[in-house]
């Protein structure tokens, strides 16, 4: 009789035909499939929220559009009195803006927005402007002297700690937010499309105001702030 046995026959174990081999390396496979299909599926699950809750808006890394708007409570105001968000409760609609003294965009928008208040006021559209800048041309004494030169028909605060300014993610004045009754962020972004008040072809800031006044969509919620960069310390 012939020793010669083949290496199958070898690896089959006693009992077990190559049949029944067969079937139980098909199962472990399907197996092995299942279950890497499964932690594929797990992993989905785990990044997927992640990368949603991490998406910002296009010009701002701090806030976006629909987002419930930062909160402050009582920065110094030049009236000599403290001011917070809550102190506004009764405004339909809110601008915040940031802005400063010493920047010439800042001061070129000055008479525009200070139409802007007087046109919607009746609409209930409230102005808060707040300052972060820690220039010397921009401390709070000047502030005081500035708003009273300019004839300033809105508050005008200052945030020394800098802290509203990071929060809405402000980059430059001026930087506007308008706050819908809820007090969420409906647009943000420049006041308009240019710095020539005559050339001026889109009123961002008007057109979204007289949109939530109306109870419409806004159909330009965001755009590039421009202006003169504000320095976080």
């Amino acid at each position: 009789m012939s020793r010669f046995r083949s290496s199958n026959s070898r690896s089959i174990p006693h009992g077990m035909t190559p049949g029944t081999r067969m079937i139980r390396s098909v199962v472990h496979l399907r197996q092995h499939r299942l279950w890497r299909g499964v932690g594929f599926l797990l992993f989905c699950s785990l990044i997927v929220p992640i990368s949603s809750a991490g998406e910002k808006a296009k010009f701002n890394r701090q806030v976006n559009i629909g987002e419930d708007a930062p909160s402050w409570s009582k920065l110094p105001g030049v009236d000599g009195t403290s001011h917070s968000l809550s102190d506004y409760d009764e405004a339909a609609v809110l601008v915040v803006f940031f802005t400063c003294n010493h920047c010439p965009v800042a001061q070129a928008y000055e008479p525009r927005i200070k139409q802007a208040v007087e046109d919607f006021a009746s609409d209930k559209v409230e102005f808060v402007a707040i300052s972060c800048s820690r220039f010397p041309a921009d401390a709070f004494d000047k502030m005081k002297t500035h708003a009273k030169k300019r004839e300033f028909n809105f508050d005008y605060l200052y945030d020394e700690t800098q802290q509203t300014g990071r929060d809405y993610g402000a980059a430059v004045t001026p930087h506007i937010f308008i706050l819908d009754r809820k007090r969420q962020i409906a647009y943000m972004g420049a006041f308009d499309d240019n710095l020539q008040a005559d050339k001026v072809k889109h009123h961002y800031v008007r057109d979204a105001l007289q949109t939530l006044i109306d109870g419409g969509d806004i159909d330009v919620t965001e755009t590039k702030p421009k202006g003169c960069h504000i320095d976080y310390e």
